[in-house]
């Protein structure tokens, strides 16, 4: 009790110490020439600009390609940089919508790149975590050899990814699109870079508490990497809602068509593409809408991952 006593009063005066020179120090800190205020500043200035200047670049195409969903065909050619319209028309998104099931595409390739995505995000965060946090021989070959299937063109495996299929039985169904691009060499790379950064006090201290492998994974390791699994989650799901050449192949039946087949076949099977630009642009929208909006949802989670140096011990 008379330590405590004695401790406190000296504690308490260490701080007010402490408090008054940090205060002086506050009000006698230095103040910046006014040459490196005005060099800070235009750094700054030159800094902003350029990202604008590149931000506006990227985001031209789409407000082109919206305003010109909503001119007629001679107002597009006439004056290609006029960005405003001179009548808003509307209804374009109304009558291309109602021309072909657009809805059932995007539904269609919304399912399919969900399922995808989420298959492709639990086999990628296995086989990441055990390459990286589980010891056994020849795992840097294994490693390697997954890699050496990367340096592969997609176009190699659509033969025998054809073949297994119909022997399957899975052509012309969505369920052979999934299986067939349920795995992902980039997810895997870019996983074991991510859990690579996860210190390895942590998996130890799991282990010695008697967690498994799985409830590792899941409790210790995922947690600390939600802005990569963000940023993957969200270039698996683009990626396969977008594509176009394998399933072209692979789907026949028109009631199964993802967007992008989708509106290859209405506007150019019909005979229509190069004669009404406005509708192909207003479809092209409709199709890019289900992205900005998962974008903007997974935005935040990627961003707050950005300057993430990893967890220290």
């Amino acid at each position: 009790m008379s330590t405590q006593s004695i401790d406190l009063p000296l504690a308490n005066s260490l701080m007010g110490q402490q408090q008054q020179t940090t205060k002086k120090q506050k009000l006698t800190k230095p103040v910046a020439p006014v040459s490196t205020r005005l060099k800070s500043a235009s750094n700054l200035l030159l800094k902003h600009s350029f990202l604008s200047f590149a931000g506006l670049i990227m985001v031209f195409p789409f407000v082109w390609m919206l305003s010109g969903s909503m001119k007629s065909n001679d107002e597009i050619f006439s004056n290609p940089l006029n960005i405003l319209p001179e009548q808003f028309r509307w209804e374009t998104f109304v009558e291309t919508f109602n021309s072909a099931p657009f809805g059932l595409y995007i539904m269609n390739s919304f399912t399919v790149a969900l399922f995808t995505t989420l298959i492709v995000m639990i086999n990628s965060a296995m086989f990441a975590y055990a390459i990286t946090q589980l010891k056994f021989k020849s795992r840097t070959v294994l490693y390697f050899i997954v890699m050496a299937c990367y340096m592969l063109p997609g176009a190699v495996t659509y033969i025998p990814s054809y073949i297994t299929l119909a022997n399957m039985g899975l052509l012309d169904s969505h369920t052979g699109l999934i299986i067939s691009n349920a795995a992902s060499v980039f997810g895997v790379f870019y996983l074991r870079q991510v859990f690579l950064k996860v210190h390895p006090s942590l998996i130890e201290a799991a282990r010695i508490d008697g967690a498994g492998e799985i409830k590792i994974l899941w409790a210790i390791v995922l947690p600390q990497c939600k802005s990569a699994l963000a940023t993957l989650f969200l270039i698996t799901f683009i990626t396969n809602y977008n594509s176009y050449m394998w399933p072209s192949l692979l789907i026949t039946s028109q009631d199964l068509n993802l967007i992008s087949t989708g509106i290859r076949q209405f506007f150019i099977a019909e005979g229509n593409y190069g004669l009404n630009w406005s509708q192909i642009m207003a479809a092209s929208t409709i199709a890019v809408l289900p992205l900005l909006i998962l974008f903007i949802i997974c935005q935040k989670t990627i961003l707050s991952g950005i300057a993430d140096n990893g967890v220290k011990e």
